[in-house]
């Protein structure tokens, strides 16, 4: 193949007209118009003097649009940026910065705050709104509908996802063709995805979940996918009738089952609920299958790597955990301090090698080095064990990552924010249980000698440097931080001490 995943996910939808994408409204986009529409994109790019492995940064709404600006990026040979659509202005120049990216593509509500940001970077700036309209659209327009496909490997990089560390400073994994066609190649025959399904999509599609899990499984099977532009209740049950899988988070699970309507009925047809991204609670998983019938298949991934088990298709899902590693993934539980792999029931660190584990963080070639061996296992920072029958349980994280509804959020950035505040002489953030979210946000701080702190005020005047979900829900303030005797702050200590935060009556 001249270039696999175009090849493989687009190229084989060539002149069909089956539909792809049914949008909320009922309106549909089959896959020719969707591949026409990316090689008008692709052209834009050329003409932009985008040139192949040139980054392409992203943040726009979830629209037929934005999933053409992806297949684009892949047929042109460029890598694909996405970025949460809550990031703000700061927040985008770092990864501008950082990636390098030659061309950044915002909605027109954005374009101001962003064109400071464009121009200090030497990228150049288009627009493509959620309705279609935009900069970029009025330049694609009068493009072919066909652009010869760049030529690439396996090997070559296809996209970067934006993650964290204990530091703060976001780290750019690379992800190439073959770690993302492996991935849904595996993932597609571990969830025996046909033509025949059609997938309810309510996903954002800056994330993995949504990306490269949702969208490329759809693609590789020829699935029908019913695109919702977030979730929302009455627009998930209303089209539920016409869907035969759906992927989520937590999140989306424990709203349908305080809906009344979300019945065992309205569940008959549908083969498969898959959840991520997020720890689902064993109380969710009983009250989902006393509710429709249906067993929750819940898998296990990250950034780096995108998935790396699952719950079975045909066998046992048990609540709890994360199932088995996927065909070609070998996943061990280590000692954290000498690598050394553990007896089977034992708790360590869960490490993972395989064709899905990337390269790398971009231009991190420290940091990269600390937590991918030479060997080829990456070390995920999550703490795991293998029970008896060869289920992975996640027991908890090494890192201080709180995922809350699904998305990553890196206590390190928000601390630092608030430690900058006047009147505040340090503070730890934590991620605490939550109903709904799985996990939300939970800042601890200490005051400075003889100042009375205005939480609403502080939490106000962070705001603008945060996106909402990485907003402390909660701030308290303390007379100190918990401390071992080498002075480090006892996170495991504060969650402890407010886990009941949110715990509903």
């Amino acid at each position: 193949m001249n270039n696999p995943l175009y090849d493989t996910l687009f190229g084989c939808h060539q002149g069909k007209t089956s539909p792809f994408l049914e949008l909320a409204d009922g309106t549909f986009m089959n896959h020719t118009a969707y591949l026409e529409l990316a090689a008008q994109y692709a052209h834009v790019f050329t003409k932009l003097g985008l040139k192949p492995e040139d980054r392409v940064a992203v943040q726009i709404g979830k629209s037929p649009e934005a999933l053409a600006v992806y297949a684009a990026c892949v047929q042109a040979g460029l890598v694909f940026l996405p970025l949460n659509t809550a990031y703000t202005a700061s927040e985008v120049s770092y990864f501008v910065e950082n990636s390098g990216a030659r061309l950044l593509l915002c909605d027109d509500t954005k374009a101001e705050a962003l064109a400071p940001v464009a121009a200090a970077t030497g990228a150049a700036l288009e627009t493509l709104n959620d309705d279609g309209s935009g900069s970029f659209t009025d330049l694609a327009n009068p493009m072919p509908t066909s652009f010869p496909t760049v030529v690439r490997t396996e090997a070559d990089l296809a996209a970067f996802l934006y993650t964290s560390g204990t530091t703060g400073r976001s780290k750019g994994a690379m992800l190439t063709q073959g770690n993302l066609l492996s991935n849904t190649q595996a993932l597609l025959g571990e969830w025996a995805f046909t033509a025949d399904d059609t997938l309810l999509h309510a996903l954002p599609i800056f994330h993995t979940h949504g990306l490269f899990v949702a969208t490329n499984i759809a693609l590789l099977a020829g699935s029908k996918i019913l695109f919702v532009p977030k979730f929302d209740p009455d627009t998930m049950i209303r089209l539920m009738s016409k869907a035969t899988t759906m992927m989520g988070v937590p999140t989306f699970y424990t709203r349908l089952l305080d809906d009344a309507r979300f019945t065992k009925d309205l569940t008959s047809h549908m083969r498969l609920f898959i959840s991520g991204s997020a720890p689902l609670l064993a109380e969710t998983h009983l009250q989902f299958e006393a509710r429709t019938g249906h067993r929750i298949l819940e898998r296990y991934g990250m950034t780096e790597t995108n998935m790396n088990t699952s719950n079975p298709y045909t066998g046992e899902r048990r609540a709890g955990t994360v199932g088995f590693p996927l065909p070609g993934v070998e996943l061990k539980i280590t000692d954290r301090q000498t690598g050394a792999t553990l007896p089977q029931g034992e708790i360590g660190e869960i490490e993972v090698r395989g064709p899905n584990v990337f390269q790398g963080y971009w231009q991190m070639p420290e940091k990269t080095a600390e937590e991918l061996r030479e060997n080829g296992f990456f070390i995920t920072g999550d703490l795991g064990k293998i029970d008896e029958d060869g289920y992975l349980h996640i027991v908890g994280r090494n890192k201080d990552l709180i995922i809350s509804g699904g998305y990553n959020i890196y206590p390190k950035e928000i601390e630092l924010l608030l430690d900058n505040e006047a009147g505040v002489l340090e503070s730890a953030v934590v991620g605490v249980p939550h109903p709904d979210f799985g996990e939300t946000v939970v800042g601890v701080v200490v005051a400075e000698k003889g100042v009375e702190l205005d939480l609403d005020q502080l939490k106000q005047n962070i705001s603008g440097s945060l996106a909402r979900f990485k907003q402390p829900q909660k701030l308290f303030v303390v007379d100190e931080l918990p401390r071992n005797t080498m002075g480090k702050v006892q996170k495991k200590a504060l969650r402890e001490a407010y886990k009941n935060t949110y715990q509903k009556p």
